[in-house]
């Protein structure tokens, strides 16, 4: 009971804290279902901080659930040819493009909105993390290609920069290979 009532004030002040960020009006998740490249990622939290250097493209997958969650798996090649994978259902909330998890991996809770999405090309994308009481803004661009334009990577800055990630914290992800498929 305590820790469903940790998770629910977590949600709560995550839910408050990105409740200006608006949804993509257009947000269809069985358009968006399919393979993704991970691009580009901005977090002003000490473990990106930490990390920014070595981190590099991966991939995520979303399928959308038959009861309209999004099934979300990464996998990230990493130096030692090992991968990582993580796998969460995020579920959805009463506002389109806006979903929630609780990461077993990270032990945090996360808001997910899709900010801006053209289905063919790019999404960018909001989650709030918090853990312990403790809330953080991540900014991601998912390609479907390991590349992406000018455009997005300015509207990529622009969030970031809105979100109150510092500009160093703001990183264009150097291409690496793929994790096999399992």
């Amino acid at each position: 009971m305590r820790n469903t009532l940790m998770m629910l004030v977590a949600l709560m002040c995550a839910l408050t804290v990105c409740a200006d960020i608006t949804p993509a009006a257009d947000f269809d998740l069985q358009k968006m279902s399919g393979k993704w490249y991970i691009v580009a990622l901005a977090s002003n939290t000490q473990w990106f901080v930490n990390n920014k250097a070595v981190m590099k493209t991966g991939t995520a997958v979303m399928v959308l659930t038959e009861g309209g969650d999004m099934d979300l798996t990464y996998a990230i090649l990493k130096d030692d040819g090992s991968c990582f994978r993580a796998t969460h259902t995020a579920q959805k909330t009463e506002t389109p493009g806006r979903f929630t998890f609780h990461s077993q991996v990270w032990n945090n809770d996360n808001v997910v909105t899709i900010v801006e999405v053209v289905n063919d090309d790019y999404a960018l994308v909001h989650t709030i993390k918090t853990k312990e009481g403790v809330s953080a803004a991540s900014i991601l661009v998912y390609s479907r290609t390991p590349e992406f334009s000018e455009v997005v990577q300015q509207k990529f800055t622009q969030l970031a920069l809105e979100a109150g990630v510092l500009p160093d914290n703001a990183v264009i992800l150097p291409q690496n290979a793929e994790c096999p498929a399992v």
